[in-house]
């Protein structure tokens, strides 16, 4: 199951989700290809949720597909949970265990046998300060615990990121320091798709940004050669001022 980077990792095509008889998705596509950032941008009730979670394979689309690597999530879920890391808008660790031994014992779960210098240095990529590593969760804020989880993901060698609203919460310098990791693990391979509802924060960090407004796709953005999305032209967008 390797990687190409022409194809697309993920993509959505002409996805829709009924759900209690009510259409909650509406013909969805797009592509996100190795080495990008796809923001998914919409307020609450847009859908964001529903497209995650038919992508992590917890809901079966009602017609066209959610896609991973070219196959259908719905018939190869378990397949391709190997190849995902997903990160909750709430950080699922355990507050009584240190990183390290969070680290530990969900890598132990996976069957993954890592030394200590190599957790030290996933934890060192995520920018988690030393002193952190041995104290329990209980004394970390969110945006230590998400570093945590992506230290962990990279140990992992998960290619794929889900992100569920990943700076809900968080301060503007644990925003700004965050976007950097997640410029960083593209820069890397990875290819991310998140969902939120930040326009500011989609906009420093995606190379695309499609707009989701009561289940359909109502904007597409990418970014320019050189720097970022216009957070003008998709904040009149998603503010409904505008349709770019």
């Amino acid at each position: 199951m390797s990687i190409s980077s022409s194809n697309p990792v993920i993509s959505a095509e002409s996805l829709s989700v009924v759900l209690n008889n009510k259409k909650i998705l509406t013909d969805l596509n797009f592509n996100v290809k190795s080495g990008e950032v796809f923001a998914l941008l919409g307020g609450n009730g847009a859908g964001k949720s529903t497209t995650l979670k038919t992508f992590l394979g917890m809901i079966t689309p009602t017609s066209g597909s959610a896609k991973i690597l070219n196959l259908p999530v719905d018939q190869h879920a378990t397949e391709l949970r190997q190849k995902i890391a997903y990160l909750p808008e709430s950080v699922m660790l355990y507050a009584h265990l240190t990183a390290r031994e969070n680290i530990k014992y969900f890598l132990s779960l996976a069957g993954i046998n890592k030394r200590d210098d190599e957790i030290n240095h996933a934890l060192e990529k995520v920018s988690l300060q030393p002193k952190a590593w041995d104290e329990r969760l209980s004394q970390y804020s969110k945006g230590m615990r998400q570093k945590t989880a992506i230290a962990l993901s990279i140990l992992r060698q998960a290619p794929i990121f889900f992100l569920d609203e990943p700076t809900s919460g968080l301060d503007p310098i644990a925003i700004d320091e965050f976007n950097q990791l997640v410029s960083q693990l593209a820069s890397s391979g990875a290819t991310i798709m998140m969902v939120t509802h930040d326009v500011y924060g989609a906009c420093q960090v995606a190379n695309h940004i499609s707009l989701l407004r009561d289940g359909q796709l109502v904007g597409n953005f990418s970014s320019p050669e050189q720097g970022h999305i216009n957070t003008e032209e998709v904040h009149a967008a998603f503010a409904a001022r505008s349709l770019a």
